[in-house]
């Protein structure tokens, strides 16, 4: 690690004890202005609440528009020099609630609990993020790797705008924090994820009388239902791979041979081998049904996170961190994704720095606030070390 006193380390933390009761104050306000990914004119209170935070840290604040999102937040330091190598603190500001879910889920303190809308996942770890590089700052200390915090507001839906922009960062950065919440209730940080694969499967066949010409039809649906036997025969779970035909529609009424069918299909996959090939066998699918013909697109949009070395050091360097800071940590691997699938393609990636709580997606959704003291202690501790790599521009 980065040579830091066993005086500043203790600091980083009683820093952040002290600002407990402000983290808590801003996570409620950040939770309170509902954000969904497709209501975009809803990012502007939530970026505006973040952009204040980060200027008072002393950050240079930059909005990049966006054509049909809310667009999203780069933040440099101040002292940022040209040239100085950079590490990427990486998260989102859009949730999967709608607007007005508040009146049914409103945000409450409950036995040490801070309950909410897109409080676990994933406004505390931004939270976290700020008030850690306000720890450094006030404890006197500057990172020999500036910090640049990138917050998107399309995380939830793939993040079809903000990818190019996290890319280019990635590619610069000496390694790249994820603040999406932990894993578990044990609040593993998540050093391996699956990929996710989206497909969409159209079967064209021909419609016809069901009672008076049945024999001059081709049902779509008896089709889709061989293609749906293919598709579920390639689960393989010991190697982690799993295919889900999510949805399904077709015909038009039940007189009539259907003309037409489609099906929605979710794939998780552990490496990057496992994609390629699950991608052809999908795309490969061949129609057992004379006359039908099958229209088939989709593709992994989010690679899987392999353990890669760069990966498993920056895993490493939280080991060393949390034993300082007297913490017990774990790792695990995650079956959902995040913009860390993309960076770990690029430059050393750890993810789920973010909060330890649980209910990502469920009206039980929650954080542990003491835990958030420390996994910001852990993370501005982490943000110390020297660069991994031999040169970072």
């Amino acid at each position: 690690m980065t040579v830091v006193s066993s005086k500043q380390t203790v600091g980083l933390l009683n820093y952040l004890s002290r600002h407990k009761t402000n983290m808590v104050e801003q996570l409620t306000s950040l939770v309170t202005a509902e954000s969904p990914s497709h209501v975009p004119e809803s990012q502007i209170p939530v970026q505006e609440l973040l952009r204040n935070l980060l200027q008072d840290s002393d950050f240079r604040v930059r909005h990049i528009s966006g054509t049909n999102t809310g667009g999203h937040l780069l933040a440099v330091p101040k002292w940022h020099t040209t040239g100085q190598p950079i590490q990427l603190l990486l998260g989102h500001c859009d949730t999967v609630w709608p607007l007005g879910t508040l009146e049914e889920m409103p945000v409450e303190i409950r036995e040490g609990r801070l309950h909410g809308p897109g409080v676990y996942d994933m406004k505390a770890g931004l939270i976290q993020s700020i008030f850690a590089v306000q720890a450094i700052r006030d404890v006197g200390i500057t990172p020999q790797i500036a910090p640049v915090i990138f917050i998107n507001s399309d995380e939830e839906i793939g993040s079809p705008e903000s990818s190019s922009h996290i890319q280019q960062l990635a590619v610069r950065a000496d390694r790249t924090f994820v603040m999406e919440p932990s894993l578990g209730p044990e609040g593993k940080l998540k050093t391996a994820r699956k990929g996710v694969g989206r497909f969409v499967i159209r079967v064209i066949g021909r419609a016809a009388h069901a009672g008076l010409s049945p024999e001059e039809g081709i049902s779509a649906i008896l089709e889709l239902s061989h293609v749906i036997q293919k598709l579920f025969a390639l689960n393989d779970p010991e190697r982690g791979i799993t295919v889900n035909v999510g949805t399904i529609d077709g015909g038009l009424r039940p007189n009539v041979i259907a003309p037409e069918s489609s099906a929605q299909v979710d794939v998780r996959v552990a490496t990057h081998l496992d994609a390629e090939n699950i991608e052809k066998e999908i795309h490969s699918i061949e129609p057992v049904t004379a006359g039908i013909r099958l229209d088939i697109s989709g593709r992994f949009g989010r690679p899987p996170m392999e353990r890669t070395p760069g990966n498993q050091k920056l895993w490493q360097l939280a080991q060393e961190a949390a034993d300082e800071l007297g913490l017990q940590i774990d790792e695990g691997a995650a079956g959902g994704g995040s913009d860390g699938n993309s960076t770990s393609l690029m430059t050393p990636t750890l993810d789920g720095l973010g909060a330890v709580g649980g209910g990502a997606h469920a009206l039980t959704e929650f954080i542990y606030i003491d835990q958030m003291i420390e996994r910001a202690a852990l993370l501005a501790r982490m943000m110390l070390h020297s660069p991994l790599k031999e040169s970072s521009t």
